[in-house]
C-alpha cells in the first residue's frame, strides 16, 4: 500500500484488526525483516493491526531529496502515523536503526503510544562511538559458506553469529533482499549530514511508564548491548534481555526465545489495558 503524505510516498503493508503496531526496520533494509520476525508471533494471536513501513531511502519509499538528515527522517515518521494512526493510541517496535527512530517517536508523541519493543537497538548512531565487540562466529557452518556465491558468503559470514541453512534463507529473505534494493548513496547523504538528532533523544521530560521490551544480542558486534544499559531508567517497565549466541541478527538466531519474550511483552500491555 502506499501512504501519500505531502512530498513523499510511503510504501507500508498492514495485516490484522485492532491495536496498532507500528514496525521500523533497520538500515538498509526494509519492512521484510520486521514482517518475517513479528508476523510469527501474531500467527497464534489476534487484535492487533501490524504496520510495516518502508523507511525513506529503503524497500520502495523512495529517498526525496529534501531528507538530507535523521529530524527529516523523523518527520516522515511521524506524518506517517498522524495519517494512517490518526488520534490513536497504538504500539511501536524497532530494530537497529529503527530502534533509534522509535526513541525519537516516544520522544515526541510518548503520551499516545502503550508500548515500546526494542530489537537490537542503536543507542548511539555513530559507529566509532558505539561500545560492541569484536564480531564472532559461535557455530560456523562451512559446508553452507562454500555453496554461497562469494559477496553473499562474506555479507552473511560478517554478521552471523550462527549459522545454519534455515537462518541463512531467512536472512537472505528477510535482509538481503533489502540491502539489495537500498538507495546506498541516499542514505551515506543523511550520514554525512550529521547521524543524530538534533535534540537529546533520552533527555525526555518523563519516563516511559509502559510496558518495554529491550532485547540485546551478547555477540552483537554492530550496535552491542553495553550502550542500551544506560537508558534502562528511563524506561522503569522495562525487560532487558541479554540473550547468548546471538549477534544483530538475534530474531533469526534465537527466534524461541525471541518470540517467548515477545509475547510475553504483549501480554503485559495487555495486562495494562485491562487495569484502565
Amino acid at each position: 500500500m502506499i501512504c501519500k503524505l505531502e512530498n513523499i510516498e510511503v510504501n507500508y503493508e498492514a495485516y490484522g484488526a485492532g491495536t496498532p503496531i507500528l514496525m521500523l526496520h533497520g538500515s538498509p533494509v526494509d519492512h521484510r525483516l520486521m514482517k518475517g520476525c513479528m508476523e510469527p508471533v501474531f500467527n497464534n494471536r489476534d487484535g492487533y493491526k501490524r504496520i510495516y513501513m518502508d523507511l525513506p531511502g529503503m524497500g520502495k519509499t523512495k529517498g526525496e531529496s529534501w531528507i538530507t538528515n535523521i529530524d527529516e527522517m523523523l518527520e516522515v515518521v511521524i506524518k506517517f502515523i498522524e495519517k494512517v494512526i490518526p488520534n490513536e493510541n497504538f504500539l511501536i517496535a524497532g530494530e537497529s536503526y529503527g530502534g533509534y527512530l522509535s526513541r525519537g517517536v516516544i520522544y515526541k508523541l510518548g503520551s499516545r503510544i502503550d508500548g515500546l519493543l526494542l530489537i537490537c537497538p542503536a543507542i548511539i548512531l555513530q559507529y566509532e562511538k558505539r561500545n560492541v565487540p569484536k564480531h564472532t562466529v559461535l557455530k560456523r557452518d562451512v559446508t553452507l559458506l562454500s555453496q554461497l556465491n562469494p559477496s553473499d558468503a562474506e555479507s552473511f559470514n560478517s554478521i552471523q553469529v550462527v549459522q545454519s541453512k534455515s537462518i541463512w534463507e531467512r536472512y537472505r529473505d528477510e535482509i538481503l533482499s533489502g540491502i539489495e534494493v537500498a538507495d546506498i548513496e541516499f542514505l551515506e547523504n543523511i550520514d554525512a549530514n550529521g547521524y543524530k538528532f538534533s535534540f537529546d533523544v533520552d533527555n525526555m521530560e518523563e519516563n516511559f511508564n509502559k510496558p518495554t521490551l529491550m532485547l540485546l544480542g551478547r555477540q552483537d558486534s554492530r550496535v552491542g548491548y553495553k550502550d542500551a544499559w544506560s537508558i534502562l531508567e528511563k524506561y522503569p517497565r522495562a525487560t532487558f534481555a541479554v540473550l547468548d549466541s546471538a549477534g544483530h541478527n538475534l530474531q533469526l538466531e534465537q527466534s524461541e526465545i525471541f518470540n517467548c519474550l515477545t509475547n510475553e511483552w504483549l501480554d503485559r500491555i495487555e495486562e495494562d489495558s485491562t487495569k484502565q
